[in-house]
C-alpha cells in the first residue's frame, strides 16, 4: 500500500513544496521578439542513495505550459520517450546536467507567443514523480509595431502613415491593426482599422499621442509616437500692465484702448506657434525695411504724451506670419486757459482757451443762459474754432454792462468739465475773473499776488491824499472799485477761507462760505486822481493772474 504521505506526489505536487523539494529559478523573464534568452535553475528532491530503488531509476526533468499537464506535451526534456512541442522543437533546450540538480532552460530566436507560465516537473522511478508548483516562470516576449512617417509634420498637409510589425522569427499570422489618438476624432472609424493612415493633423494636435495596436493570436503589441505638428503663429493676443502692476490684462476684442496722459504701460505680446515664433513689435504698420522698436514680446512705455499712437505686434516663423494691432488713444480732461476779458469801445471782448483729448468744446454761460457755437446779434457775438487738442471761443458784449453782471467760459469733454468766470464789479472799469483750480498751492499764491497789490494800492493812495487839498471828497478812488470786507488784515499766512468779491455793504454775513479757488484782477488804464496845478500821470495796471 504506497504511504499517505506520497498521495500528493501522485497527484502532480501542490501549492506549496513539500519537505525535501525545493526550486530556484529566476520567476520573471523579458526577452525581445527574435533574441536568445538562457534561465538559470537548480532544484532538489528527497534521495536516499541506500535504497536500491532510489539509485536504480534514471531522473528525467520536464518543462511544462502552465495550462498543459505533465501527461501532455513538453516544451523541453531529457526525457527521450517525451514528446516535445513543435513550436518549441529545437529552441528551447535543457542546458546542464540533471543530476547535478541544474534545470537551466535555453530559449533561441524568442516568438511573440512563447510568454506566458511555466512550471517545472521532476520523475526518477517510481517514488519520485514531482511538478513544483509554488515556483514557476513567467517568460515576457516584448515586441513593439513601428509607425513611419515623413516628418516634420505640417498643419494642413495630409501625410501619410504606415504601422508595421517586423518578427521574422515568427511564424506567419494574420494581423489586425488598429489606430487611436485625439488627432484621429474627426476621422471616420473604419479607416481606424488598417496599417495606413492618412492623417491631416491640425494646430492642436500638436504634442498628442498616437498609437497603432497590433494583435494577432491573442496577443496585443502597440507602439506610441508624440505627434510634433508645425504650424503658423495663431491665437496672438496682447495683454497690457500699469505701473507698479504685475499682472497684465488680456485685451479681449479690441484694436483701441484710451489712456490717461502721462500714464506708464508695459504691454504684453503672446502667440501660439510651433515652432516658437519671434515676436516684434512696430511703430504703426511693419513693412520689409521698417525696423522694430522692440524685438522681444515686451514693449515699455514709460510715458504716454499726447495724441495716438498706432503699435504692432508681429509673431513670425518659419512657416509665416501674423499681426496684431493696437491703437492707443491718450485721453485727458480739460485744461483751461482764461477766461481773459478787456473793455473794447462801449463793450466788453472776452476770449477763452482750453485743451485736452479728445478736443474740447467751449461755451459761454451769461447769467442764466448758454451761448455756444458762431452766432451775433445786437448785444453779443459768439464765435469758436478749434484745430487738434485746442479749441478757442471769444464773446463780445455790445451791451447790458451793468454792475454785478457775470459770464463764465465752460470747456467739456466726455473725461470732465472745467469753467471759469468773470463777475463785473460796480464802480470804476474793473472786472474780476474767478477760475476753478483746486490746491491750496494756488490759493497761498493768490495770497501773495493780493498782499503786493494792497500794498502797491495803498502806496498810490497815500501818495495822492497828500497831493489832495484838505477837504476833498473821501471817495476812495481805487477801493471804490474793489472794496474788500476787512482792510485790517489784507493778507495772512496760510489761504483764507473766503474771499469778499462784493462791495462791504454787500458782504455775505458772518458763517457763510464762497468756494473761490483762484482769482486775477484787470485794471485798464486806471487814472489817479492829481492837483489842478500839478501834470496829471497815469499808471497802468497789468493783469494778475494764478494759474
Amino acid at each position: 500500500m504506497v504511504p499517505l504521505l506520497l498521495l500528493p506526489l501522485l497527484w502532480g505536487g501542490s501549492l506549496q513544496e513539500l519537505p525535501g523539494y525545493g526550486l530556484e529559478v529566476q520567476e520573471s523573464v523579458a526577452v525581445k521578439a527574435c533574441m536568445d534568452v538562457r534561465v538559470t535553475c537548480s532544484f532538489s528532491y528527497p534521495w536516499n542513495s541506500g535504497y536500491p530503488r532510489y539509485s536504480s531509476g534514471e531522473l528525467f526533468i520536464y518543462w511544462f505550459r502552465e495550462k498543459d499537464q505533465h501527461t501532455h506535451d513538453a516544451v523541453a526534456t531529457n526525457n527521450p520517450r517525451k514528446r516535445v512541442r513543435p513550436e518549441t522543437q529545437d529552441r528551447f533546450s535543457l542546458l546542464g546536467d540533471p543530476s547535478n540538480n541544474d534545470c537551466s532552460l535555453s530559449i533561441r530566436q524568442a516568438r511573440l507567443s512563447d510568454s506566458g507560465v511555466y512550471y517545472f516537473r521532476v520523475e526518477r522511478g517510481y517514488d519520485v514523480r514531482y511538478s513544483y508548483r509554488d515556483k514557476k516562470l513567467n517568460l515576457l516576449v516584448t515586441g513593439k509595431p513601428d509607425i513611419h512617417f515623413l516628418e516634420p509634420l505640417e498643419s494642413g498637409r495630409p501625410t501619410k502613415l504606415t504601422c508595421t510589425l517586423s518578427l521574422a522569427c515568427d511564424e506567419p499570422h494574420p494581423l489586425l491593426f488598429s489606430w487611436a489618438g485625439d488627432a484621429l476624432d474627426a476621422m471616420k472609424p473604419d479607416t481606424l482599422h488598417s496599417s495606413e493612415l492618412t492623417l491631416t493633423p491640425r494646430p492642436q494636435d500638436h504634442g498628442t499621442n498616437l498609437t497603432c495596436r497590433v494583435t494577432f493570436q491573442q496577443v496585443t503589441l502597440e507602439r506610441t509616437v508624440l505627434l510634433n505638428v508645425s504650424y503658423i503663429p495663431r491665437n496672438l493676443h496682447i495683454s497690457l500692465s500699469f505701473k507698479n502692476v504685475t499682472a497684465h490684462k488680456i485685451l479681449q476684442n479690441t484694436s483701441s484702448i484710451l489712456i490717461s496722459e502721462g500714464q506708464a504701460l508695459q504691454l504684453l505680446c503672446v502667440a501660439d506657434s510651433n515652432p516658437p515664433a519671434q515676436l516684434s513689435w512696430f511703430q504703426g504698420s511693419p513693412t520689409l525695411e521698417a525696423a522694430p522698436i522692440s524685438s522681444t514680446k515686451v514693449l515699455e512705455l514709460p510715458y504716454l504724451g499726447t495724441g495716438e499712437a498706432e503699435l504692432t505686434c508681429q509673431a513670425q516663423n518659419p512657416l509665416g506670419s501674423q499681426n496684431i494691432f493696437l491703437s492707443l488713444i491718450v485721453v485727458s480732461p480739460p485744461q483751461l486757459l482764461g477766461p481773459s476779458c478787456s473793455r473794447e469801445d462801449e463793450g466788453l471782448r472776452c476770449s477763452c482757451s482750453s485743451r485736452s483729448r479728445p478736443a474740447p468744446s467751449l461755451r459761454w454761460r451769461l447769467g442764466e443762459g448758454l451761448l455756444e457755437g458762431n452766432f451775433s446779434n445786437a448785444s453779443f457775438e459768439v464765435s469758436s474754432s478749434s484745430a487738434g487738442p485746442w479749441a478757442n471761443g471769444s464773446l463780445s458784449l455790445r451791451e447790458g454792462l451793468s454792475s454785478g453782471l457775470s459770464l463764465s467760459c465752460e470747456a467739456l469733454n466726455i473725461h470732465g468739465v472745467r469753467s471759469g468766470s468773470v463777475l463785473l464789479l460796480p464802480g470804476k472799469p474793473a472786472f474780476l475773473v474767478v477760475g476753478a483750480l483746486g490746491g491750496a498751492g494756488a490759493m497761498a499764491l493768490l495770497s501773495l499776488c493780493l498782499c503786493f497789490l494792497f500794498f502797491y494800492i495803498l502806496k498810490a493812495r497815500r501818495k495822492q491824499a497828500a497831493m489832495r487839498p484838505e477837504g476833498a471828497d473821501d471817495e476812495d478812488p481805487v477801493m471804490g472799485t474793489v472794496a474788500w470786507g476787512s482792510r485790517k488784515k489784507p493778507c495772512s499766512d496760510s489761504p483764507p477761507d473766503q474771499m469778499v468779491l462784493s462791495p462791504a455793504e454787500d458782504a455775505p454775513p458772518p458763517g457763510e462760505q464762497e468756494d473761490l479757488h483762484y482769482a486775477s484782477l484787470n485794471f485798464h488804464e486806471m487814472t489817479s486822481r492829481e492837483p489842478q496845478d500839478q501834470e496829471a500821470t497815469s499808471t497802468e495796471y497789468s493783469e494778475i493772474k494764478t494759474s
